[in-house]
């Protein structure tokens, strides 16, 4: 065992002394990519906006999206309770002065008479 360690520290110190040189090229290329990285990373991370902030920004901000919500309310209002000047539309979708006519669907059986 003591043998095999000896043989392997040979190794390493062997390995050590015949260390091959890097191309001045490629040193420049790695402490140029390591610079662009720590940068990178210094730079503050913004989070992403969710979509309804988005959405938010794009109306107006609040201020437009208090006004369209008074707004819709009022439609719904006057939608419901229609002042006399304009027509109901309970009463365009579903008139309350028509009548229904009920057929009587009864069974005439005068015709089986007249066959026997």
């Amino acid at each position: 065992m003591a043998e095999d360690d000896m043989e392997l520290d040979q190794l390493f110190a062997q390995a050590r002394r015949n260390r091959p040189e890097m191309p001045d090229d490629l040193v420049v290329r790695i402490l140029t990519d390591a610079e662009m990285v720590r940068l990178d990373r210094m730079r503050p991370v913004i989070p992403p906006r969710s979509v309804w902030a988005r959405i938010l920004d794009g109306i107006g901000g609040w201020q437009s999206m208090s006004g369209l919500a008074a707004a819709s309310a009022a439609g719904v209002w006057i939608g419901f309770a229609a002042p006399d000047f304009l027509p109901d539309p309970a009463t365009i979708i579903y008139p309350q002065d028509t009548s229904f006519v009920v057929a009587d669907l009864g069974l005439d059986a005068t015709f089986l008479e007249d066959a026997e």
